[in-house]
C-alpha cells in the first residue's frame, strides 16, 4: 500500500518514520501531483491555521477533499482532524468539511495544559493507549454516522471514525506505540480489497 503524508507543516517527519517502520511505501505530498496512486493519506498535527492556508496556496484543497468524498482512506491527528471536520471557533477556517465533527481549535488550552493520559480504544485491543495532547482541539459534535472511538472520562470524544476518515484529538505518532497507525492501515487495506 501506498500512503502518502502531507508534509507542508507540522509532524509528518514523525509520521513518515512510523509508517516506514511497519513496512509500507511512504511518500510526501506537497502538490497535486503527489496525490496519484496513493491508498491512503495522513494529515498531521502543527498549526491548523498554517496547514490550510498552505492548502489553499499548493491548490490542494479541492483534490484533497474530492478524494476524500471518493472514499480515499485519510488520518488526521491533531491539527489534522480540524482539517478534516468543521471548524467551530468564532473566526473559522476553510477546512476540507469532508468529516461529520465539529471541532474546536486548541480548546484544551496552552501549549503548558498539554497532557498525557491511557486511554482503552476497543478497536486497538484490551491493552490501553498512552494519548498525548499537545494545544490539542475538542470535538464538539459528531454527525451521527460518527463512530466515537475514545473519550476522555469526562465523556468528550478524542477519537472518531466517520467511513474512511479517522480522526484523533491527540499524537499517536510522537509514542511507540504503533497500534493506531496500524490500525489505519486495515482500514487502507479493507478499501483497497473493495
Amino acid at each position: 500500500m501506498k500512503i502518502g503524508i502531507l508534509s507542508l507543516q507540522g509532524g509528518f517527519a514523525e509520521h513518515i518514520s512510523l509508517l516506514s517502520q511497519l513496512g509500507q511505501d511512504v511518500s510526501s505530498v506537497r502538490c497535486a501531483d503527489d496525490l496519484c496512486g496513493l491508498d491512503g493519506l495522513v494529515i498531521p498535527g502543527g498549526e491548523s491555521t498554517t496547514i490550510v492556508n498552505l492548502i489553499n496556496s499548493y491548490g490542494l484543497l479541492k483534490p484533497l477533499r474530492d478524494m476524500a468524498r471518493a472514499g480515499l482512506p485519510i488520518m488526521g491527528t491533531c491539527a489534522g482532524l480540524i482539517v478534516l471536520g468543521r471548524d467551530g471557533s468564532d473566526r473559522p477556517l476553510e477546512t476540507l468539511e469532508v468529516m461529520d465533527v465539529t471541532v474546536l481549535r486548541n480548546a484544551f488550552g496552552r501549549q503548558v495544559d498539554s497532557f498525557e493520559v491511557d486511554l482503552k480504544i476497543a478497536v486497538l485491543g484490551r491493552i490501553p493507549f498512552r494519548c498525548i495532547f499537545i494545544r490539542a482541539p475538542i470535538i464538539q459534535e459528531v454527525g451521527h454516522r460518527v463512530e466515537v472511538l475514545a473519550h476522555l472520562s469526562d465523556g468528550t470524544p478524542v477519537a472518531v471514525l466517520d467511513g474512511n476518515l479517522l480522526g484523533v484529538s491527540f499524537h499517536p505518532e510522537l509514542t511507540s506505540d504503533m497500534r493506531f497507525h496500524e490500525y489505519f492501515l486495515t482500514i487502507v487495506d479493507r478499501k483497497k480489497r473493495m
